[in-house]
């Protein structure tokens, strides 16, 4: 299908039918754009300021959610949307070109650390990743009220696969969350409050629910490759979430633990930063059992080969939510993260 290439204030997200852009965003070092691939479906009982947005590529080197995302592309009919559906595979095409975290061969920022006031507005946040943050804000943003932002490891870190939403006030709508990441299939259900550490900026998924959006968070592979059961989450999620929300026509059975009943509902329940860059070994896969104080990895010193390594131990019981990735780690890396089972 033949893609137009617009303009971010060209959009058109309210119109019936199908359209597929590229959205050009202003390259600051060659004469041309960045182009960013969306897609929108909008049907015939579709309502102001409602809809359903994916994200893939927030990150440039997390490969699940743009693979699902293009197969729903292909699958999903517009005769049988209801509502609004926006699916933008790649959302950060400067860090996607160059298969890395941040778009490195440009501004070198990460975009989900930039959603920041005055992202791509002012002076001195006017590169394409500040941009890309405004342009979500200023396009996207008022026309849906659910937000899925498929992330997974790349190379930073590797994962038991999740889904996360945000806890509130309201216990019914925290349910109503809680189910919407259920269905993703994942077997670990993450429960957080709206709050990034000290001294990270807000990201794309935390903004959504500021908003008061429903935000789903992933990580869903590790690696930077194409992880096989990461992409039939991305997909089941997002299918489902579409369909029990009103914008999708049609029927979704459970899959993965989700159907088995085997999933756990989990709080972050610690993690641990390297006291020194080394190279680390796990001694537990991520997705096992471990009790409060036991050892689950350990953080070898090559350059003071006869000391004992540091032990990274489980700040709780729980499951191992998260470890790094690549065996050298840098100082204050987080090494090992443990999810505390609530349900």
């Amino acid at each position: 299908m033949a893609r137009d290439i617009v303009s971010s204030a060209n959009v058109d997200l309210e119109s019936s039918g199908r359209r597929d852009y590229w959205v050009a965003l202003g390259h600051t070092s060659v004469w041309g754009s960045h182009l960013i691939p969306l897609t929108v479906i909008v049907g015939p009982q579709a309502r102001p300021g409602q809809g359903l947005v994916a994200f893939g590529g927030n990150h440039g080197n997390e490969y699940e959610g743009p693979v699902a995302l293009k197969h729903l592309l292909r699958e999903i009919r517009t005769e049988d949307v209801l509502g609004r559906l926006v699916l933008v595979p790649v959302l950060n095409v400067a860090a996607f070109h160059v298969g890395q975290r941040e778009s490195s061969g440009d501004d070198g920022f990460n975009l989900n650390r930039v959603f920041v006031e005055g992202a791509g507005l002012s002076p001195a946040m006017a590169g394409i990743t500040h941009r890309i943050a405004a342009f979500v804000r200023q396009c996207i943003w008022p026309h849906v009220h659910i937000c899925i932002d498929l992330h997974s490891g790349g190379e930073v870190a590797r994962f038991a696969h999740w889904t996360g939403f945000f806890t509130c006030a309201d216990a019914a709508l925290s349910q109503r969350r809680e189910e919407m990441a259920r269905w993703f299939g994942t077997r670990i259900v993450l429960a957080g409050s709206n709050t990034p550490p000290d001294g990270i900026s807000r990201g794309l998924y935390n903004e959504a629910d500021d908003l008061g959006k429903f935000s789903i968070g992933t990580e869903l592979g590790y690696g930077a490759s194409t992880d096989v059961s990461g992409v039939r989450y991305a997909r089941q999620g997002v299918l489902a979430a579409a369909i029990h929300h009103g914008q999708l026509r049609g029927t979704i059975e459970p899959i993965g633990h989700h159907a088995e009943g085997t999933q756990s509902l989990v709080r972050h329940g610690g993690s641990v930063a390297a006291p020194y860059p080394g190279h680390y070994e796990p001694l537990v896969d991520c997705g096992g059992k471990v009790a409060q104080g036991q050892t689950v990895g350990l953080l070898h010193d090559f350059y003071r080969l006869d000391e004992e390594p540091f032990e990274a131990r489980a700040p709780t019981a729980g499951i191992v939510v998260s470890q790094a990735w690549g065996a050298r780690v840098d100082q204050g890396q987080m090494i090992l993260m443990i999810g505390e089972e609530i349900g």
